[in-house]
């Protein structure tokens, strides 16, 4: 009897080491990049990459270099339905130390504070202006509220990275003569994308996006992904496409580092 018991009470200790150590390992996975630690926190050599002053009152779609350097940059929004970061994709992001721009709305990032302020504190991540609220037809807004969308979210940004945000992406990629005025007398240069990747579409499997971005990529492209959770395959893409570039010789680089 005596017997019984001590193997039952072995058994309880066991099983609830194994779960404390399962749960934490759950748990350092989806917070990766939860550490307060400075270790990880490294500069890129872009010293050699001359900086160009991005035009005001234009789309800007490619990097304006002959170097082989591409722009990874990810849309973090939110419209509809509450959405927060992809901890597979911001996760392989902070392992491989990559550099990043991050383009961020205002109702995402008021929903992701604190995770937002601790990324944004890596060297290789950079925070841009998304629009406060993601409306997808800033043609439609007028100058008092779309100056809104711009300048709201940039205090947002400011005031939980400490940063002020340079560029702005439109919301579906859709302007007009208007909105891009009024961005130019905002001092915002536009910045898009060369091609759509599709990994908003949950029809896209990984390996076609790989094989999308394989297809189109050259020198000076900026590529757009979601770091939202609508980037249904992008969390399984990603280590192939970077890979796939590195193998090539491209370099990565935030936009800060070609833009002045």
């Amino acid at each position: 009897m005596k017997n019984k018991i001590v193997l039952g009470l072995l058994f309880i200790i066991f099983l609830s080491t194994f779960l404390c150590c399962e749960k934490e390992t759950i748990n350092k996975s989806n917070s990766y990049y939860l550490t307060d630690s400075t270790k990880d926190i490294v500069k890129k050599d872009t010293s050699k990459i001359k900086k160009r002053k991005p035009p005001l009152g234009k789309i800007i779609e490619s990097l304006p270099t002959e170097e082989k350097v591409i722009a990874l940059t990810f849309d973090a929004c939110e419209y509809k339905k509450p959405s927060y970061f992809d901890y597979t994709i911001l996760n392989f992001i902070i392992k491989e130390k990559i550099p990043v721009t991050i383009f961020v709305s205002g109702r995402f990032a008021l929903r992701n504070k604190d995770e937002l302020s601790k990324i944004s504190k890596y060297e290789f991540i950079e925070i841009e202006n998304h629009s406060l609220s993601h409306f997808n037809h800033s043609e439609l807004l007028n100058e008092s509220d779309f100056v809104n969308e711009v300048k709201e979210n940039e205090n947002i940004i400011k005031e939980i990275t400490g940063k002020k945000t340079k560029y702005f992406r439109f919301p579906g990629g859709n302007y007009d003569n208007k909105s891009l005025n009024i961005l130019k007398s905002l001092n915002y240069p536009v910045i898009h994308w060369s091609f759509v990747s599709g990994d908003f579409s949950k029809k896209i499997t990984p390996r076609k996006l790989y094989e999308r971005v394989i297809k189109n990529v050259k020198s000076g492209s900026i590529l757009i992904f979601h770091i939202n959770g609508r980037g249904y395959s992008t969390g399984e893409a990603l280590p192939l496409i970077y890979n796939f570039l590195k193998e090539n010789n491209f370099k990565f680089v935030k936009l800060e580092d070609i833009f002045e």
